[in-house]
């Protein structure tokens, strides 16, 4: 479905007088329109080219489900990395409302129903839950040091995003030794097993390290230290927020911006090749050959090496772990812990997290089995923005489900892909009816032919629906946000991290040296590269 309103940001097919820019974006996601904003109200001449018909790529918002007005956030579904300076610079229409709630944890203990909330911001609530949960403040003590140092680190990261790549050695002389070390240097598991002692809060404290990230937390290539990271320094704090009208606000906003500035925003426009020469660069798509000074690719790495004739080493596809799952309810499920439902669902709900329980079930995944207790993370975006609902009946709310540890590998056989996602589903759900009196299947919504409101996307239905290869929501794994000691930097494209291996093609999605999440900073830094360039 057309996230954007028609005739608003869309401009139909390619104009016929036209065939030179100064710059041809392949890809209408938010990464894209970001660039085509930053570069048109620079002055620049510049055509965004999507496949789909609607800009937005992964950032949409949707009616999934047949005779019901609810518009979910299908593919991305929260922002923290989207920098102030965007939002500042593009002068974009977009309220990101803030969470009431941090996070809720159901627990049993000795077979008593009970939960760790964390509020937001903290307080004498979330204190007495440590205690409650732990049997000690000691735990809340250790979690309040730790989150301060990240903090430290975030306030020292978070303003490079949007600049030249620092050095290595630079960041790392303007934090404490300790935390570089626990962040960047070892495997973040040992920092979590030295600092806390209680496995549901290592747990809530790990999840950071493993969204779209298939790894264990002793991981050796230390990818769950680089997705923490990425997960804690959004703006200096790495709060959560929801969009106010779901994640296609964002990227209406970003689209609206682009073409107020003069961009050409095209859908249905499958780019089919691109030919680097030495006066620039070669797009071929929809039959036309364009020619532009520079292409910026808001594609995954793998999938423009494709458009650049190269092939790519069927080893080095990306391999996406997730399970995404849409609900619609008729009511919140109330728990058994007799937590208010409105404060639990309000923040990240963390389903068989447990620090023992990642573990095994990463072991389980990386054996070839789905997990028998799946991990995940629930959220209801509905209670911080009930815009999405549209006219509903009172009470009505969304649930979005995010499932770890589910490499694409277990659903590479096609034979029996339909039953192991059905199996990761029910797992799913059964997580969330272990710790609620209502069961899901008592209080989810029906559609117009009165099947269950329940929308479930494994890493290849993500891979056919937004050519994300192998679903990997970051494009593949993400890379430290800073350039190496040694690193030649000496070019606009190498400073800003996104270069390839050709000077007039660049990276401005995830795939960009800070790409990942919906952060904008590929986009923003591959402008800024151009600008420097021109």
């Amino acid at each position: 479905m057309n996230s954007i309103p028609a005739g608003r940001t869309t401009s139909g097919d390619i104009p016929a007088d036209r065939s030179d820019y100064d710059v041809v974006i392949v890809g209408g996601g938010h990464n894209g329109l970001t660039a085509a904003a930053y570069l048109a109200r620079a002055g620049l001449s510049v055509a965004v080219l999507e496949r789909l018909d609607h800009t937005g790529g992964a950032a949409v918002s949707a009616r999934a489900f047949p005779g019901r007005p609810t518009r979910l956030s299908r593919y991305s579904y929260l922002v923290s990395l989207l920098p102030d300076q965007v939002l500042r610079d593009l002068g974009l229409d977009l309220r990101l409302a803030p969470r009431v709630t941090a996070s809720y944890t159901p627990v049993v203990r000795d077979g008593v129903p009970g939960g760790l909330l964390v509020e937001k911001p903290e307080g004498p609530a979330t204190a007495a839950s440590f205690r409650a949960v732990t049997g000690t403040g000691a735990e809340y003590e250790a979690w309040r040091e730790f989150y301060a140092a990240v903090g430290e680190v975030a306030a020292v990261v978070a303003p490079t995003l949007t600049a030249p790549l620092p050095r290595e050695a630079e960041l790392r002389s303007r934090v404490g030794a300790e935390i570089w070390k626990d962040l960047v240097r070892r495997p973040l598991g040992e920092a979590i097993e030295r600092r806390f002692a209680d496995d549901t809060v290592r747990g809530v404290v790990a999840t950071d390290a493993l969204i779209g990230t298939f790894a264990s937390l002793r991981e050796g290539s230390l990818i769950q230290n680089r997705c923490f990271l990425y997960h804690l320094i959004g703006n200096g704090t790495g709060e959560w927020h929801v969009p106010v009208g779901g994640m296609g606000a964002v990227t209406d906003a970003l689209a609206a911006a682009a073409a107020g500035a003069g961009a050409q925003l095209v859908t249905g426009a499958e780019v089919t090749s691109i030919r680097p020469d030495d006066d620039g660069a070669e797009v071929r798509v929809a039959g036309r050959v364009l020619r532009a000074r520079y292409v910026l690719a808001n594609v995954a790495p793998w999938v423009l090496a494709g458009l650049l004739g190269e092939t790519p080493d069927p080893s080095d596809k990306p391999v996406g772990a997730q399970l995404k799952v849409n609900i619609l309810l008729d009511r919140l499920p109330r728990l058994r812990s007799g937590a208010d439902p409105r404060v639990a669902f309000a923040g990240t709900l963390h389903l068989g997290e447990g620090y023992d329980e990642l573990e095994t079930a990463h072991a389980q995944a990386a054996a070839g089995r789905v997990p028998a207790r799946m991990p995940g993370e629930v959220y209801c975006h509905s209670l911080t923005d009930p815009t999405i609902l549209g006219d509903v009946a009172e009470g009505t709310h969304t649930l979005t489900y995010f499932g770890l540890h589910l490499p694409a590998t277990l659903f590479d056989d096609a034979a029996t892909r339909g039953q192991r996602k059905a199996e990761a589903l029910e797992r799913a759900i059964a997580s969330l009816d272990e710790h609620l009196l209502d069961p899901i299947s008592s209080v989810v919504a029906r559609d117009a032919a009165g099947a269950a409101c329940i929308e479930a996307k494994i890493p290849q239905d993500i891979e056919a629906d937004l050519n994300m290869p192998g679903g990997h929501i970051f494009h593949g794994d993400l890379a430290w946000p800073w350039a190496e000691d040694d690193a030649d930097l000496g070019d606009p494209a190498a400073r800003w991290g996104v270069a390839t291996n050709h000077p007039a093609v660049l990276l401005c999605g995830s795939g960009a040296r800070r790409g990942g999440a919906v952060s904008g900073l590929g986009g923003h830094n591959a402008a800024r590269a151009v600008l420097e360039s021109v």
